[in-house]
């Protein structure tokens, strides 16, 4: 029998699915910070899309859907801030993925409702299919904890369309939080800068990847982080998102040559074809990262496991904070042997639960390493490439933390970069000193 690990971290609103009796926490309190992960249209965290917002006789007779489906998520977002003693406008970070931009305007607009002008630093990626029939939208959040100081970075050189208006960043006591970067012009324009765009008729003219993401780094999120203090030099966290599989070779060329001495923890999730708000764009980064001149200070976490891509970090850990790069069940022969399915016996074990195994047991490894337990995660992102394998998945979640609500999401993704895997996790961790 598995033995329940004690943890350091609060549950806020847990509920029990009862389908399949999946334990979930909407959100989850740990020290001055509230995380909120997996949010959907539903009614009280569980069960299916709130009939409510689906309105299947009379879809647009008053509001669309997307709309009704967008208000849902901020009136459950602001219970969970309430039962964390925080509100929504110390929110520091939103992530939104939608499997339709028809959505995207109507979340907008709810979100301005909701928040009015403090618009956080936000990600917003298009994904091909959530857990619900029905659903379009699946949001996760970062918030402080009332008595923390959230400052709004808002510099005119780097224009933000009024449609979404959120924040370039904020900062939080020591903590830089940057919303997604592409490479778009730094004055509005249409489409892609033009110093990331192949000379006209040109196929070999420079890597558009490559292009884009330097010019990203460069000229999006290094003046973002110089604007609130910080700089390159004192990332801890980014997540990047892709939509060719040729490109992850190429991208990671770049990233390298940039993040030589401080690697942040990093995660390369794909995205759908198009997958950002410039149809064209290839890849969109966002960041935490620490101020220059706080006091926090950040550590790079070695447990001995293997990261996703060559020259990666395993971890890092920030103050309060443990962030782990994208994990994969991989060793040095790709696939881990316990995931590989036999040709002869082809229905004999599960491939996605040894892969869930393998990536649990490395990320206790971390959590131990950097002083903490994988029982303080307070932020859950699984990328399936199928969306069946997401409940045994979950039930070796429940192997590892019995009975513990966990801060899950569950996206399905076109692709992963390894044959073989079809998962991979995103983990944030609560280090308490």
């Amino acid at each position: 029998m598995a033995i329940r690990k004690k943890s350091a971290v609060k549950a806020l609103l847990p509920v029990t699915i009862e389908q399949g009796g999946i334990h979930y926490a909407p959100g989850v309190k740990a020290g001055n910070w509230i995380f909120a992960t997996g949010h959907k249209g539903n009614a009280d965290f569980a069960g299916g899309m709130d009939p409510a917002v689906m309105k299947a006789a009379l879809p647009d007779w008053e509001s669309s859907k997307h709309r009704r489906e967008s208000d849902r998520i901020f009136a459950n977002l602001g219970r969970v801030l309430k039962a964390g003693g925080s509100s929504y406008a110390n929110i520091v970070r939103v992530d939104q993925y939608y499997n339709d931009y028809r959505a995207v305007p109507p979340y907008h607009g709810a979100r301005r409702a909701a928040l009015g002008d403090h618009i956080p630093p936000s990600t917003s990626i298009l994904m091909p299919r959530f857990l619900l029939a029905g659903q379009d939208i699946e949001m996760q959040m970062m918030a402080a904890a009332d008595g923390v100081r959230v400052q709004h970075i808002r510099p005119k050189s780097h224009a933000i369309h009024e449609s979404s208006g959120y924040s370039l960043a904020v900062t939080a006591g020591d903590f830089v939080f940057v919303a997604g970067r592409l490479a778009d012009a730094l004055v509005l324009t249409d489409g892609l800068a033009p110093e990331v765009r192949l000379p006209a008729g040109h196929l070999w003219k420079g890597v558009p990847v490559k292009l884009e993401t330097a010019y990203t780094i460069k000229q999006k999120l290094e003046p973002a982080l110089k604007a609130a203090g910080s700089s390159l030099a004192d990332v801890v966290k980014c997540q990047v998102y892709l939509r060719d599989p040729a490109d992850f070779a190429a991208f990671n060329e770049v990233w390298r040559a940039h993040f030589r001495k401080n690697p942040p923890a990093t995660s390369v999730i794909p995205m759908s074809t198009p997958g950002l708000a410039i149809e064209e764009g290839r890849v969109e980064i966002n960041a935490i990262a620490l101020r220059s001149k706080g006091k926090t200070r950040a550590s790079r976490i070695d447990a001995g496991v293997m990261p996703a891509w060559a020259g990666y970090c395993q971890a890092v850990r920030a103050g309060d904070l443990l962030f782990i790069s994208g994990l994969l069940a991989i060793d040095r022969n790709g696939l881990v042997d316990a995931a590989r399915v036999d040709a002869a016996q082809p229905h004999f074990g599960s491939s996605v639960q040894a892969q869930l195994d393998c990536m649990l047991v490395n990320a206790e490894k971390l959590c131990k390493a950097a002083g903490t337990s994988l029982a303080n995660v307070v932020r859950i992102q699984q990328f399936h490439t199928d969306l069946r394998d997401f409940y045994p998945a979950y039930q070796v979640w429940q192997e590892h933390l019995p009975g513990q609500h966990l801060p899950y999401s569950a996206v399905e993704v076109p692709f992963l970069p390894v044959p073989g895997c079809t998962v991979q996790l995103d983990l944030w961790v609560y280090a308490p000193a």
